[in-house]
């Protein structure tokens, strides 16, 4: 059965939502990202024996010689702020930084893995537009509706809905306490608009991971997808590592679940399906935790599109 976008034919807000998916620059010219990769690899290494609160001009000094090196320097270039603004963000980033239960950066060093690594997803989306408001979001005719999809049955993956009232927040804590393992312990999703891309992914990585998995294991969990640069300020003022600029604001990005999968012996099985798919070079892969982020490259994305409207509906 197929499910069109919502009011296809119409334009959407995005840049990038209804047309031809441009890449931030050409494939000639791209960064090695298994170099960066692996530079990043190896500076967290020298970012975790100065992680006391005493090294904080060691790190600096650090962060300044080793992010102008190539294999670094080479990517975050490539991004709107450049290699002097990347540093400084990530140097502010550092000193802001609160350890605390809702991050999903449980100390310096996974912090600043989550910021370089997400700078593969601004270079790749860098003339995308943001989605300012939760509002601009829904009203984007190019965004497809998750629950609809639900409905008909066509999502392989699941998620839930952040609820919108006190009741509905009193019902999720009894919940949690009742059967505090059933699902995902996360606040769900704000809204229930997607690029067509990320949910023709999500499909396949949860039938790819369906096969992978021990025998009993739940489907694919999904505990973000679209948000907007208001929701990610809030994220921000609540303590998570909500980084900016940020491949969710711009529609391209999806975080899944991985903790609660070794509960069933699958987080190993999930973790090869995700990295299988970046090296690829469909997706860039940023271990956050509790769950895992992936934004969808920009070569990828007519794949994606195509499989969607293929599998699931036009678009």
């Amino acid at each position: 059965m197929r499910v069109p976008s919502r009011r296809p034919g119409r334009p959407g807000s995005s840049a990038t939502a209804g047309g031809p998916v441009r890449a931030a620059r050409s494939t000639a010219t791209r960064p090695d990202l298994d170099a960066y990769r692996a530079a990043v690899t190896e500076l967290l290494v020298e970012v975790r024996a100065l992680a006391d609160e005493h090294s904080a001009a060691a790190r600096q000094s650090l962060l300044t010689d080793r992010l102008g090196e190539p294999a670094l320097a080479d990517v975050l270039r490539a991004t709107p702020q450049g290699v002097t603004g990347a540093r400084e963000t990530l140097l502010l980033e550092m000193a802001r930084y609160r350890p605390n239960a809702r991050s999903s950066a449980a100390d310096l060093t996974a912090l600043v893995r989550i910021y370089l690594l997400s700078r593969i997803d601004v270079m790749w989306w860098a003339t995308a537009s943001t989605y300012l408001t939760d509002d601009q979001i829904q009203r984007d005719t190019n965004l497809v509706d998750l629950d609809r999809l639900r409905r008909r049955g066509l999502l392989r993956f699941r998620y839930r809905r952040q609820p919108g009232t006190l009741l509905g927040r009193a019902v999720r804590v009894a919940q949690r306490r009742i059967v505090p393992h059933q699902v995902p312990r996360t606040a769900g999703l704000r809204v229930r608009y997607a690029r067509p891309e990320p949910v023709a992914l999500l499909n396949q990585i949860a039938a790819e991971f369906a096969l992978a998995a021990p025998a009993g294991t739940p489907p694919l969990w999904v505990t973000s997808l679209t948000r907007s640069l208001e929701h990610q300020y809030r994220l921000r003022q609540l303590g998570y590592a909500a980084m900016l600029p940020s491949s969710h604001c711009l529609g391209w990005a999806v975080d899944v679940e991985m903790h609660w999968f070794r509960r069933f012996g699958a987080a190993e099985a999930l973790a090869n399906v995700l990295l299988g798919r970046q090296d690829a070079g469909e997706v860039n892969v940023v271990d956050e935790g509790q769950a895992w982020h992936l934004c969808v490259a920009p070569e990828a994305a007519p794949r994606l599109r195509g499989a969607y409207r293929g599998e699931l509906g036009e678009c």
